[in-house]
């Protein structure tokens, strides 16, 4: 039996929506690139602005499409997360159920988040975020049982603004033996938290996963640099160059492993599920490097489908490119 994961964060509704042009973002004042958090009259305003645009629903979230990830390459998972008694809170259970995911589902008194993802004709993705129920999810929901039987607990950044939900659960985590696994998620909030993110990331947290702009806002330098700052306070530490590939430094030994040739339609997800890659090489006792290997192969099928989704045919695709890396010495 394959290591068990467990993952929390925000539980979200993605409506991704596809662009003609950027003019929307300018009318919305939306800075292209960005997760803004919006509040719920924002959220209409968008979805009245884009009524005539193609849209698709999907389950979203950083760590929920990380999770997807794992349950797809077949690791035993768990999520953590808070949504609305509501028909969008129902999307979010029904997706989890589906890939065998057990949900470890609370209802808030708000509506189910949603994600309005707004793509860019050159596949830059913009989030405009109205968190809703998951923001109420507090450290009040979890006890030290929810970990019992887990070898893993994957959280994202996003999560990071709830300073006693995120202390309490790393420090549970520990308690009860788990390699705790973090993914910076946004610079924006990195750049907000960046204190409170130090002090975990040297006390609680194993495995850090950040892209190029969180770890230059976290440490302040060049990837080549922030990950040897980072490695210095935790075990694994992961910087990802979107086509450039990504870096990978534990204490002394790094590698640099490139992306792989992709037609890029939408980067949504992109980072999340190089950590379904990454971390399913872990469970698997593979090496860094082919660990990286497997992180770019996700990363780079998804960003070839809008949203962070793959069909069943991509993902047999998937299992037999990794069956190839595994065999490749």
């Amino acid at each position: 039996m394959a290591s068990k994961i467990l993952g929390m964060g925000n539980a979200l509704v993605d409506i991704m929506t596809r662009l003609k042009d950027d003019q929307i973002l300018e009318q919305m004042n939306l800075p292209k690139g960005t997760m803004q958090l919006v509040n719920r009259e924002f959220i209409w305003q968008i979805l009245d602005k884009t009524i005539s645009l193609p849209k698709s629903l999907s389950s979203g979230g950083s760590a929920a499409n990380t999770i997807h990830g794992l349950a797809n390459l077949g690791i035993e998972t768990a999520f953590i997360g808070k949504v609305g008694s509501d028909e969008f809170g129902e999307i979010f259970k029904k997706d989890l159920v589906l890939k065998k995911i057990n949900p470890l589902i609370f209802y808030g008194l708000n509506e189910t988040g949603r994600a309005v993802a707004l793509i860019s004709p050159d596949s830059e993705r913009t989030f405009a975020t109205f968190l809703g129920a998951a923001v109420e999810l507090s450290e009040d929901d979890i006890d030290s049982s929810i970990f019992k039987g887990f070898k893993y607990f994957h959280i994202e950044g996003y999560l990071v603004q709830n300073h006693h939900l995120i202390e309490k659960a790393v420090r549970l985590a520990k308690k009860n033996d788990l390699i705790v696994s973090l993914d910076m998620a946004s610079f924006n909030v990195v750049e907000t938290n960046r204190e409170f993110l130090a002090s975990i990331i040297e006390e609680y947290v194993d495995i850090v996963f950040a892209n190029e702009e969180e770890a230059k806002v976290f440490t302040g330098f060049t990837p080549e640099e922030a990950i040897a700052s980072i490695a210095r306070d935790c075990s694994i530490a992961i910087v990802k160059l979107g086509e450039k590939g990504s870096i990978i430094q534990q204490k002394d030994k790094r590698f640099t492993v490139p992306s792989i040739k992709s037609n890029c339609i939408d980067t949504t997800g992109a980072g999340d599920l190089y950590a379904s890659g990454f971390l399913y090489g872990l469970t698997k006792n593979f090496q860094l490097e082919k660990c990286g290997q497997l992180g770019s192969l996700l990363a780079g099928n998804v960003i070839e489908v809008i949203g962070a989704k793959m069909d069943e045919s991509r993902w047999k695709t998937i299992h037999a490119e990794i069956e190839r890396i595994n065999q490749d010495k």
